[in-house]
């Protein structure tokens, strides 16, 4: 099957990143990076998307999640910083020393409400980006071999874990216990290799996982064993995420970037930046809220 995209909205985001549902406030929230802010805005049923609210920071933003009550974490460049409803920021943990050049990149919270988030290098070293998750007990480095960490997600029943290094173009999955949050040995899935990288990622009702595949200016869909089920035609050359949105999940939202599109690219690709919906005739899962764990400090 084939579905092509529409453009959702006037504005271009540099580094579009990292869309969360936010099913309680009926609102989407994604990240661009490059610009460090998190973005809000309303889904219409028309699948436009009006931006509302944003927030800046003095540095790179990877990825943002929602509380119960609306707060917010956003993973900056080294820390996870909450942002609460009122406004009050409040540093949570620190996950890279400052002599490490390296960033946090995509994140995302598990069944049970912990939050993990991976890095990306910001020099030439190879293969020592990591993989982390926040919990009671602070920081747990899952990962700590990756090329650049990138999508995350979890199958339906919450046992299987998923997680995408980009420079091989690797997913990887794992068993994973959503109560303890023990995890299996990894093991790689597929790869996607020639015409791009995979990106961010989401899982639907179903347990197909949909990923962005950046530089195919696509999103694919495969089943749980990885075999091709669908593709997402982009009118962005760098498709960087996804989720599901709306009210009944059911409208595939996708985040893309401006910066990196090469010069004689640029006419083929005229949306690039910009947010896109469609419907694909699959239903998305609820995103988790994060819990605010027994390590972190009062706001």
């Amino acid at each position: 099957m084939r579905y092509p995209a529409r453009p959702a909205t006037e504005s271009t985001y540099a580094l579009g990143e990292g869309p969360v549902w936010d099913a309680p406030r009926n609102r989407l929230l994604w990240v661009d990076i490059l610009a460090n802010t998190v973005h809000e805005g309303s889904l219409d049923p028309s699948g436009t998307i009006e931006p509302g609210r944003s927030w800046s920071f003095a540095d790179t933003v990877g990825a943002v999640a929602v509380t119960a009550d609306g707060a917010l974490l956003v993973a900056e460049r080294r820390t996870l910083t909450l942002v609460g409803t009122d406004g009050t920021r409040t540093e949570v943990a620190r996950v890279l020393p400052e002599d490490r050049q390296s960033r946090l990149n995509d994140g995302a919270v598990d069944p049970a409400g912990r939050f993990l988030v991976g890095s990306l290098a910001q020099d030439d070293r190879r293969d020592e980006e990591i993989l982390v998750r926040l919990d009671d007990s602070g920081i747990a480095v899952l990962d700590a071999d990756l090329g650049l960490s990138n999508g995350l997600a979890w199958s339906p029943g919450g046992d299987l874990f998923y997680s995408i290094d980009t420079l091989p173009g690797l997913v990887r999955v794992r068993e994973y216990d959503p109560v303890t949050g023990a995890v299996g040995q990894r093991r790689d899935l597929l790869t996607i290799a020639g015409d791009g990288h995979p990106d961010g990622m989401c899982t639907d009702a179903a347990g197909n996982l949909w990923i962005a595949v950046w530089g195919g200016a696509r999103v694919e869909c495969r089943s749980p064993a990885g075999e091709l089920l669908g593709v997402v035609e982009v009118a962005a050359l760098h498709t960087t995420s996804v989720t599901f949105a709306g009210p009944d999940l059911d409208t595939l939202v996708i985040t893309s970037a401006a910066r990196g599109v090469p010069r004689e690219r640029r006419a083929d690709y005229p949306d690039s930046g910009r947010l896109f919906t469609v419907k694909v005739g699959a239903h998305g899962l609820p995103s988790t809220p994060w819990v605010v764990p027994a390590c972190a400090p009062s706001s």
